[in-house]
């Protein structure tokens, strides 16, 4: 049976492609914070292998951030490969950072607002995909889970030339509940 044969015997339709990597979820497990950029790039999941894995570096370096705002934007630079940040880039992130530093620690499990969103080691992100995540070739939109969001936020990866799979947009610092010490009325 053809592909438009299902549309004309009327089965299937309106069903999502199915792929071999829809509803999978990956937990991707980091010791520690790296705290230079070659420290970043020797991390296991930095060979940009996996598309899980670099939506996972994306939260350990939108973390940085309040430490260190241009090794972030490095360690940015390098998940995204061949188009690196632009100053609009740059200046969504820091505008995304004022007052609240939390947000991409939320994305760790265990980090919630009752315990101000501080994640215990290992640090653990969770990254899955479902039936539309791989729907145009070469492009992936996965999600991670904050425990402070009632849904999961989206990261959008490309594959290169090289067969890495860089960062190529995340919507990962959108408000979240306050931790309970900031909220007054927790």
């Amino acid at each position: 049976m053809g592909f438009f044969d299902k549309i004309k015997s009327g089965t299937d339709i309106g069903k999502p492609f199915q792929n071999e990597k829809s509803n999978e979820v990956k937990k991707i497990v980091f010791a520690d914070i790296p705290g230079n950029i070659e420290a970043f790039k020797s991390l296991e999941q930095a060979d940009l292998s996996d598309p899980f894995k670099t939506a996972a570096l994306t939260v350990a370096a939108l973390c940085v951030y309040p430490e260190n705002k241009e090794l972030c934007f490095e360690m940015l630079d390098y998940l995204k490969g061949p188009s690196k940040l632009s100053g609009m880039d740059k200046q969504f992130i820091a505008d995304r950072f004022r007052d609240k530093d939390y947000v991409p620690r939320s994305y760790f499990e265990g980090a919630v607002p009752s315990n101000n969103y501080m994640p215990s080691s290992p640090y653990t992100v969770c990254v899955s995909s479902n039936s539309y995540s791989f729907l145009t070739a070469g492009m992936a939109k996965l999600f991670i889970k904050s425990g402070g969001a009632d849904s999961p936020r989206p990261v959008e990866l490309r594959l290169a030339k090289d067969g890495k799979w860089y960062l190529w947009q995340q919507l990962l610092l959108s408000g979240i509940r306050q931790p309970e010490s900031e909220n007054p009325w927790a």
